[in-house]
């Protein structure tokens, strides 16, 4: 089986989070105590490494005790070839392990509901039970043991429905549940680590023929030696209890493999003994990184192709979960990290999910595979991402387009505002601007920039996000209307609606002038030339007047300082060496000033 996705309600701050994918690797991104840990602990629930608590239920007020009174997790799976033919089900099926308050788990499937109940759960039920079931309904089994007895009762259960719902799965089937390996970077445990994934190899083990053969074989001896060690307890209640006959003890006895420790000795090759503990954090963070690289090639071994067995059926899928595991490492160590996940996830039959704040590995993968978890304003986790299934419009050539632009998945993901601008001047010289208006950077202040550069796609990108309740603004100049189509009313309209005044903003209209370049005084101009490219007789602010109400300002007074300086200056260059002379904030033209004031709003 293999997990796609999965969903959560009432586990935790988790009280329903949907559809969660499972990817090579998902990313779980998002604050402190907003549910990244939370949510592979739910993971590990659904596939039984863990063992639900009190305190896992969430809590809600209105709930008797103030517990929820249901926790779930429910899988979106995938069947190979032999396990639809093994169990007889489709090639996706949807699984779910929940509990109640007496925080007993069980599994069960959804589809066709049996329509006696006593046929609904049949987990629980020990083999007198079952042979009971069988003749009532007149199921014949020719080797009356509990799993081919469990086989033809679900089966039959199945066939004799009442409709579709949730009802128990075949006991077989959790046996090709996904393992799940997981890592944990607080602790920079090697010991740990390498159990977890020493674990996963060691359940593939005991599922083998052979193996379970053996197995099975102890189980049979131990059960029929305990028949032999009850016998006389059973003729003492005969010979007590005079109105019964004969007394038989049947014994089910089930040896379940556990892997209950792992300890590493280290040598060091002067052929001091070294304790682990005493080691230094330097020294685990070391081998911690060697145990997560090893674990790679440990998971590449599993059977493929002919050498699976068809009895046991192709290997199952591993599910390595990483929680902060970029936890004490370094810039260097983290991009080590991300390389080893992106190795582990290329295994066909292994899926990585990492919960982390490292930008470095949250921009390290595809924006479709992050996944934001966040509180909200009652402390309950949301999900956002992204480029999923709901948010069709995010598609591969849009996640195109902000990778082209500079916008980082850990920007998409955390910046409260997003601002477009025309193209390469503005991208230039907006953070000087901003930053000598209001005091702080376009970063610190939450906003991330981005230039159209007369890209339509640029323009879709920031329509994604304002349809998405991101906050976002597009300040061109005022004659660009004229210039581009991209920037016409209409096309606009399209994009934005009904808030296209409130997100567009058309640079210089206020100002009766074109564009940017025409908001800066002719004296501004004047000093900064007579800085940047000095001529003979030096540069007065009538000769920059005498371009204003001509067909472009900009054009012009670039023409004319390319005339009088060796230096060839171009635009960008030209308003850059204006904005880095600029002292106070009044320097900056006061409509430039109310727009930057607006984006601290906005972002805010």
């Amino acid at each position: 089986m293999h997990l796609g996705k999965y969903s959560v309600r009432g586990f935790r701050s988790l009280a329903g989070v949907t559809d969660i994918p499972i990817s090579s690797p998902t990313i779980l991104a998002g604050p402190n105590d907003g549910g990244k840990t939370a949510a592979l602990s739910a993971l590990g629930f659904l596939l039984g490494a863990h063992t639900l608590t009190e305190d896992d239920r969430s809590y809600l007020a209105a709930e008797s005790g103030g517990r929820c009174a249901l926790t779930e997790v429910i899988g979106e799976f995938h069947l190979d070839p032999w396990e639809q033919d093994r169990f007889r089900l489709p090639a996706e099926v949807r699984i779910r392990r929940c509990a109640e308050a007496d925080l007993v788990p069980r599994y069960e499937i959804w589809g066709p509901v049996p329509a006696d109940e006593d046929l609904r759960d049949l987990s629980g039920k020990l083999v007198p039970d079952l042979k009971e079931l069988a003749t009532r309904f007149g199921i014949r089994v020719p080797k009356p043991v509990k799993a081919t007895l469990l086989d033809a009762l679900t089966e039959y259960g199945r066939e004799h429905s009442g409709g579709d719902g949730w009802s128990g799965m075949p006991p077989a089937l959790a046996d090709r549940l996904p393992r799940l390996a997981e890592f944990e970077g607080h602790s920079l445990d090697p010991e740990a680590a390498i159990r977890s994934v020493l674990a996963v190899r060691f359940k593939t083990y005991v599922a083998e023929e052979n193996v379970q053969r053996r197995v099975h074989d102890l189980e049979t001896d131990a059960s029929d030696w305990l028949g032999i060690q009850a016998k006389p307890l059973a003729d003492h209640i005969v010979e007590r209890c005079g109105d019964i006959a004969t007394v038989t003890v049947q014994t089910d006895v089930s040896f379940t493999p556990v892997l209950r420790s792992t300890n590493l000795r280290l040598e060091r090759a002067s052929g001091e003994q070294v304790r682990l503990d005493h080691s230094g954090r330097g020294s685990a963070r070391r081998i911690s990184m060697a145990v997560w690289e090893g674990t790679s090639e440990l998971l590449a071994a599993e059977p493929s192709g002919d050498e699976v067995d068809p009895e046991v059926g192709p290997p199952v899928q591993v599910i390595v979960a990483y929680d902060e595991p970029d936890t004490h490492l370094d810039y260097h160590f983290q991009r080590e990290v991300m390389r080893i996940i992106r190795r582990q996830g290329k295994a066909e039959h292994v899926s990585v999910v990492v919960a982390t704040h490292s930008m470095n590995l949250i921009d390290g993968v595809d924006i479709r595979d992050v996944v934001l978890l966040k509180l909200d304003d009652h402390r309950r986790t949301v999900m956002q991402r992204l480029g999923s299934a709901e948010h069709a419009a995010f598609d591969r050539h849009l996640g195109a387009i902000a990778a082209a632009v500079g916008l980082r998945n850990s920007v998409l993901l955390h910046e409260r505002c997003f601002l477009a601008v025309e193209g390469e001047t503005e991208q230039l010289v907006f953070p000087l601007l901003f930053a000598l208006s209001e005091g702080m950077s376009l970063q610190a202040a939450g906003i991330a920039l981005w230039g159209c550069n007369g890209n339509d796609g640029a323009l879709n990108l920031a329509k994604y996000l304002h349809e998405h309740g991101r906050s976002v603004m597009l300040v061109i100049d005022a004659d660009s209307e004229a210039k581009n189509k991209i920037f016409r009313q209409g096309n606009l309209t399209r994009h934005f609606g009904q808030d296209r005044e409130k997100v567009s903003r058309m640079l210089g209209k206020r100002s009766g002038v074109d564009e940017l370049e025409e908001l800066f005084d002719d004296e501004t101009w004047a000093r900064t030339a007579n800085e940047a490219w000095p001529r003979d007789g030096g540069w007065t602010p009538e000769h920059f007047a005498a371009h204003r109400g001509q067909k472009k300002f900009s054009g012009g007074v670039e023409y004319m300082l390319q005339q009088h300086n060796e230096q060839q200056p171009r635009k960008p260059a030209m308003l850059w060496e204006v904005a880095v002379r600029l002292e106070r904030p009044e320097d900056v033209p006061g409509e430039l000033r109310d727009i930057f004031s607006d984006l601290r709003a906005l972002a805010g």
